[in-house]
């Protein structure tokens, strides 16, 4: 890990660079109008937007020339969290802006969308079609009876008609929210369930790895287990006859009808997206219309620095927050690509190929995919052309500073690497890319705009320099308006407020370095501490995984009743690796000589597989729950694993144990 000591960036932008990026143009323009510091780069920039955080969002607005159809009263109307009340008796939508491009004759043919699968054969929509479509679907979803307010599901690869559902959803004033096809049926009905939908879009199947899942099993139960549904539409990616009692895809989307975008306040909610549900039914979140747009303007507008002529590729699922906040980069006028298959079909690299035939600019992807393409010794600089891409973005864990020395290596040396940590409970960022900044090693560029992050002590301290917990103390537009059936809110508050009321605490580890960057440790909530100090798992991760033989790895930290604390590292090997005597020795050496001796674990076992959430992260928590002796039933929720059987080993050695 970078020492806030040794600063030496990897990579510095130069002044032509800095001087062309969309936040140093903001910085100048805001300095004119609104009071920002025309001096002092992204610190005082970021200074003044959490200082006057009112002016702020309001210059954001007026920048991205927002359309209020119903001028705001107030800014901030209540500044408290929970319960801040963002623009006061506007009205907007979503939908609108994301279609705003289409209104320009000089752009209207370009593709706002392009698609590929497995078979890696672009397919554009343009930005006139992609308009024309949503104005036909959201004409028939009111022909349906679907109102605002009304949910609507989208059981959904990541295709071109699950863009055009989603937008016409919001142009109708109704609420989107989807889980992609690899779900099975509990999964998604327990996210469904909850929001009772009136509408499901749904395919017959994906194609994934080189071969066909068929589907229509899965979603005659949904249509079974939902009884609120008014109408489900067919679409046909396998090819199959639409079912009887469903609506044709191609029949909602063929006529020629102009958009009618429905003006909602804009605390209006705009989609449901979901925490994983690990131990319990996933929490069903709800942002709103306006918090959103502003939110999605300033981190891909501004952070990203997008705008008419990027395109903007993230690899995703439409199960996860990160496919939501990719279809918004139709917001800042960028054609937005669309992959759906596996990430390393036909092989590791396949990603690198995707954006190199798409002309990609901005590169999103995972740190686990990152470091499979270190350990897999692909070479995407040298094997393709990728000078379009101006930076690379990873998310979903802590790149590993290997991860960023891999990057820079093997893609280019003048490349922008952007590691950004947030949530799905935000859609955003908390810290991450600023394109004005230098990178170093194994660190996030900064704390994002309008966002007062902070590292705090238990007892509300602020922190530098050490490891506290990530606290935000402003509230931001796109926090969660509330959680759907939570009536009184109190889950909301317990999921964010309980350790310090009034400050949102996230329940992740970080370090604010005296340079200004953050450094990200891993989950609060699974947090080892051994000989009363924290450490990250994300930090073990790193260091362990270097190794060749080690595939994966999970570490646990577990309280035990006489005192004392078992700490044990589980280990996936690599095909024809061996955990013997030497690479356990090796495994600890490198623990000890580049953590510390309180790092090295009590025991390092072999593991069939290490379990994940169905959006890829390792899972901790109910691991820790099933060593304790906690049943697997209550230890985790099924249907948020990606293989429930990998949980049965760590109950078989708790009873062993025990």
């Amino acid at each position: 890990m970078t020492s806030a000591a040794n600063p030496a960036p990897l990579w510095q932008p130069d002044a032509d660079r800095i001087a062309a990026a969309r936040i140093t143009r903001f910085q100048t323009w805001a300095a004119e109008r609104y009071g920002a510091p025309a001096g002092g780069g992204y610190p005082a920039l970021h200074r003044w937007s959490v200082d006057e955080l009112e002016t702020f969002w309001k210059a954001v607005a007026d920048w991205f020339d927002v359309r209020f159809s119903t001028p705001y009263e107030h800014i901030l109307g209540e500044s408290t969290m929970p319960g801040a009340q963002w623009f006061t008796g506007a009205t907007l939508n979503y939908a609108e802006h994301a279609l705003r491009t289409a209104e320009d004759p000089a752009r209207a043919h370009e593709p706002a969308l392009i698609h590929m699968d497995e078979a890696h054969e672009p397919t554009p929509v343009s930005w006139s079609e992609l308009r024309r479509q949503v104005g036909a679907l959201a004409a028939e979803l009111r022909a349906l009876g679907v109102r605002p307010g009304d949910r609507v599901s989208g059981y959904l690869p990541n295709i071109p008609q699950a863009v055009t559902a989603l937008l016409a959803t919001a142009a109708v004033g109704a609420v989107w929210t989807s889980c992609a096809p690899d779900f099975g049926a509990r999964s998604v009905l327990d996210r469904f369930q909850q929001v009772e939908p009136v509408v499901l879009f749904t395919v017959d199947g994906y194609r994934y790895g080189g071969k066909e899942h068929d589907r229509r099993d899965t979603v005659a139960e949904l249509r079974r287990e939902l009884p609120t549904l008014r109408a489900v539409v067919h679409i046909p990616l396998l090819g199959t006859p639409t079912p009887e009692g469903a609506l044709s895809w191609s029949d909602l989307t063929s006529s020629d009808t102009e958009p009618v975008f429905e003006q909602v306040p804009f605390d209006h909610p705009l989609w449901v997206l979901y925490s994983s549900g690990t131990t319990g039914l996933p929490k069903a979140i709800v942002q709103s219309q306006g918090g959103i747009l502003l939110e999605h303007f300033k981190q891909l507008g501004l952070h990203c620095d997008l705008g008419p002529g990027d395109r903007f590729f993230w690899y995703t699922s439409t199960g996860w927050m990160m496919w939501n906040f990719l279809v918004s980069g139709l917001l800042t006028g960028t054609t937005v690509i669309l992959y759906d298959g596996s990430p390393g079909y036909p092989e590791t690299g396949a990603q690198w190929a995707i954006a190199e035939r798409t002309g990609s600019t901005l590169f999103g992807t995972s740190a686990a995919y990152v470091m499979a393409c270190r350990k897999a010794g692909v070479h995407p600089g040298r094997d393709h052309d990728l000078s379009r891409i101006q930076c690379v973005a990873t998310t979903g864990s802590p790149l590993p500073p290997d991860g960023f020395r891999w990057l820079h290596d093997e893609v280019r040396e003048d490349l922008w690497i952007a590691s950004v940590s947030g949530g799905t409970d935000v859609c955003s960022c908390f810290a991450g890319a600023v394109p004005t900044l230098p990178v170093h090693i194994g660190e996030l560029q900064a704390p994002c705009l309008g966002t007062d992050l902070q590292a705090w002590d238990p007892h509300g301290k602020p922190l530098t320099g050490e490891v506290g917990e990530l606290v935000v103390t402003n509230p931001m537009p796109s926090m969660p308006i509330h959680f759907w059936n939570d009536p009184d809110g109190s889950r909301y508050r317990d999921s964010y407020f309980e350790m310090y009321p009034g400050v949102w605490r996230h329940g992740d580890w970080i370090t604010l370095t005296d340079h200004g960057s953050v450094i990200i440790h891993g989950r609060s909530d699974s947090t080892l501490n051994r000989q009363g100090v924290r450490m990250g798992s994300a930090d073990i991760y790193e260091a362990v995984e270097r190794l060749p033989e080690i595939r994966e790895s999970l570490v646990i930290g577990l309280e035990e009743a006489d005192g004392g604390y078992w700490m044990p590292l589980f280990v996936h090997l690599a095909p024809g690796a061996t955990l013997d005597d030497d690479l356990r020795d090796r495994i600890k050496r490198t623990i000890r000589e580049q953590l510390s001796p309180r790092h090295v674990p009590d025991d390092i076992i072999e593991v069939p597989g290490i379990p994940h959430t169905l959006t890829g992260k390792r899972i901790e928590v109910p691991v820790k729950r099933l060593l304790q002796g906690t049943a697997l039933t209550k230890a985790v929720n099924p249907g948020s694993v990606d293989n429930i059987d990998l949980l049965r080993f760590y109950e078989d050695l708790a009873r062993t144990r025990s």
